[in-house]
């Protein structure tokens, strides 16, 4: 694994790379106190339409603006070609994944993923076993984070396959990009990404329960508006024309989803779910959850409600599951994967614990239903007390752990307090699974934007960029 930093502009020997070329023009063009302007007018424009995401538990008003880098990321077409049949391999595998521990377990029984691991899961949801879903797809919108450590190495992170977000963000970037910096973007030929809601609506219709009757009736079932990822939920609502609920808006009858509308009842098929798995249904999960529907599940499995992704897909999230991932391309697919895993660490395993906890200083170490940012260790970047705490608890608890050694992140033009500066970035990219499979061209580019950090999760201070994937 290559350990020197890949800078995506410079390349090697600081040689300015071919897709970065206009793009470097323009900047020696443009004086620093234009592009501190532009800055300031994306950070207005954030704050005037809304955009903000919530961080819990800091006392205070939560709610923040996500820091938007205004210089984009620039993605050639043969490299996301790629990464996007990459994409595509690893979501029909985990899709198969799902849909074989909640029916014959064949894996299971293979011996290539222990029972424990899967069945002991809390993520495992035994209320889905035998339950049949349309298309036999779970994981309708999935994002996949990745990490790029050279010219031609790309690693994938982590799956999110329960409900991944961010593409709200990927869309309002575009669209800001494009109105700030016009004669930039015009020197471009750029894959859009505008489609991106048209796309979603076109996966959830192909997704109709086997009782729908005519023209399937989508809805957005949203927490509510404290929850951190409002914004989108309401801004995916509105884009798809369809209507933004919450649980107290919906009711069941004779196994029948109703919307609650100001001419009435009105049927609901298909409802893409932003309500973790527990909350959704409290005569099934929580009996003490509000934000949910009694009875959606006695509709989901009769065939008149599909949920998007489906309940039990938080199974692929799990970070130990993860490291089956490869082995889960060959295993549904005979193919071999297109995409690597990170190296990790299952802390589950003696041999490999003894390892974490020995070499914790130098690993980045996850708790394997961990988000956010939020309960991890990045070794290197740590005290000695903190090293010592987090070795406490994984001795204490160690199937709660993986471990991965720290990549040397990639690192792309960020416009910061001092100038331009290289910045550690991931990838977001979101693949749509319905009757087919789409992948967006691009994604969420998010980007750390303290100098040397490599979290980059706005929780944690990280900020987001436009990704621009160039046409052949």
């Amino acid at each position: 694994m290559a350990q020197a930093i890949f800078d995506e502009m410079g390349g090697p020997g600081s040689e300015v790379r071919q897709a970065y070329r206009k793009l470097q023009e323009w900047l020696e063009e443009t004086p620093v106190d234009i592009l501190t302007l532009r800055h300031e007018e994306a950070e207005t424009f954030f704050r005037r339409i809304g955009i903000t995401f919530a961080v819990y538990g800091e006392g205070g008003d939560p709610e923040r603006i996500i820091p938007f880098d205004i210089i984009p990321r620039i993605i050639e077409a043969a490299e996301w070609r790629f990464v996007s049949e990459g994409l595509v391999q690893r979501v029909r595998a985990l899709n198969a994944f799902i849909a074989d521990i909640y029916g014959a377990q064949e894996i299971l029984r293979a011996g290539v993923i222990p029972r424990d691991q899967v069945l002991l899961n809390e993520t495992y949801r035994y209320q889905m076993q035998g339950v049949s879903v349309p298309e036999n797809v779970y994981t309708h919108i999935a994002g996949i984070d990745m990490v790029r450590v050279g010219a031609d190495e790309f690693y994938v992170l982590e799956d999110n396959c329960r409900t991944p977000s961010g593409v709200s963000y990927m869309l309002e970037n575009r669209e800001l990009t494009m109105r700030l910096f016009p004669d930039l973007f015009s020197r471009y030929n750029v894959a859009p990404v505008d489609h991106y809601c048209d796309e979603l609506m076109r996966t959830l219709i192909s997704v109709a329960p086997r009782n729908c009757q005519g023209e399937p009736t989508v809805a957005v079932l949203t927490p509510g508006i404290h929850n951190s990822a409002y914004y989108e939920h309401s801004f995916l609502a509105d884009q798809m024309g369809v209507e933004l609920v919450e649980g107290p808006d919906l009711y069941v009858m004779d196994d029948i989803v109703y919307m609650r509308t100001t001419q009435g009842p009105k049927r609901v098929d298909v409802i893409y779910r932003r309500v973790d798995d527990e909350f959704l249904d409290p005569l099934t999960f929580r009996p003490d959850s509000i934000l949910g529907v009694a009875g959606l599940m006695n509709a989901y499995r009769a065939g008149n409600l599909n949920l998007t992704n489906a309940v039990g897909a938080g199974i692929a999230d799990d970070k130990a599951i993860y490291t089956y991932v490869p082995k889960m391309v060959e295993f549904y697919l005979g193919e071999q994967p297109i995409l690597k895993n990170v190296p990790t660490w299952r802390c589950s395993e003696k041999d490999d614990a003894a390892y974490v906890i020995e070499h914790m200083a130098e690993l980045v170490v996850k708790e394997v239903h961990g988000s956010g940012g939020y309960g991890m260790l990045v070794g290197p970047k740590a005290t000695k007390q903190e090293v010592e705490d987090f070795a406490a608890r994984v001795k204490a608890a160690p199937e709660k752990y993986i471990a991965q050694p720290t990549l040397a992140l990639s690192t792309c033009p960020t416009f910061v307090n001092e100038g331009v500066a290289p910045r550690h970035v991931d990838l977001r990219p979101f693949i749509l699974s319905g009757k087919k499979i789409k992948v967006v061209p691009g994604g969420l580019t998010r980007v750390a934007m303290r100098e040397g950090s490599l979290v980059v999760n706005s929780s944690q201070g990280g900020g987001t960029k436009d990704t621009w994937v160039l046409k052949d």
